[in-house]
């Protein structure tokens, strides 16, 4: 079993709290099942790696592990216990979310094709350059509405 991912926006971390409690942990997306809030099954695109390699590429800059800077914000303490499968959720910078929200969408399929190729992804078989355009067309619009409303993008972890 791989680890399951869903970006969702929000105001602000004691919303997240209160989102958590009234969906019993989670997830935000759910099979079959309209999302509980504004929010992008993120598959196999986790914060730091995978979502900060195409945000390094739309910024022109190397990616950094701490390039996308999420923070734990839910449960308390879930960071300090190692033997914790989650769920758990962190908040993703503001710097990442204007970066995604800033993409032209003029530049999303060359973004796209090149975050196809990245070995993180080499070992899914959806990642072609069509569908991974679709996916990042799902991060960006959400980026936009999260800055549009001043909230934060969030994402939602489990194992």
């Amino acid at each position: 079993m791989g680890v399951l991912y869903d970006y969702f926006r929000a105001s602000d971390d004691e919303a997240v709290a209160k989102l958590m409690a009234a969906t019993d942990g989670g997830p935000m997306v759910r099979e079959g099942v309209s999302p509980v809030v504004d929010a992008v099954d993120g598959k196999a695109v986790d914060p730091p790696v995978v979502l900060g390699k195409v945000v390094s590429f739309a910024l022109g800059v190397p990616w950094a592990a701490e390039l996308i800077g999420e923070r734990l914000v839910w449960p308390d303490g879930a960071g300090k216990d190692l033997e914790y499968e989650g769920p758990w959720v962190v908040v993703l910078s503001e710097h990442a979310r204007n970066a995604l929200a800033e993409i032209p969408d003029d530049r999303l399929p060359s973004l796209a094709e090149r975050w196809s190729h990245i070995e993180e992804l080499s070992y899914y078989s959806d990642t072609q350059p069509e569908v991974m355009l679709s996916r990042l067309r799902e991060f960006v619009e959400l980026a936009r509405r999260a800055c549009t409303s001043g909230e934060n993008i969030y994402c939602w972890i489990c194992l």
